[in-house]
């Protein structure tokens, strides 16, 4: 089975300019922004600019400056919004989900930063 992307995605549409979005940070790959919908105080997303779906379609078909790229965009993110324990932070959480059984509601890989309070166990049993 091929990947299908849906360039109509709505982080698509954010990375075309059609969408408004609160930036956090910019690079040559990726895009950081904060959530419409925070589930905690320090909540924002990180896309990478390519039309991946998923995690196992950008680790297996990203270029390694684009993987590079991504990853050190969130450990700058979580330094600089201070949810990193090397700034001074308690912690913080990364999610990202994969098709119908993983949730994913949008179909573009993404991964959800999440701090700034005490978290929940994330699944119960």
């Amino acid at each position: 089975m091929a990947y299908e992307y849906d360039s109509e995605n709505i982080f698509a549409k954010i990375l075309r300019g059609e969408i408004p979005n609160s930036t956090v940070a910019d690079s040559a790959h990726s895009l950081a922004f904060r959530d419409i919908a925070p589930a905690a105080p320090e909540h924002i997303l990180v896309i990478p600019k390519g039309a991946y779906v998923n995690f196992d379609h950008f680790g297996a078909d990203a270029s390694d400056a684009e993987i590079v790229d991504f990853s050190r965009m969130i450990a700058k993110i979580t330094r600089e919004v201070g949810v990193a324990e090397i700034s001074g932070g308690e912690g913080y959480r990364l999610i990202t989900n994969a098709g119908a059984h993983g949730v994913q509601d949008v179909p573009h890989f993404h991964v959800h930063i999440l701090g700034g309070r005490r978290l929940g166990r994330m699944i119960s049993a």
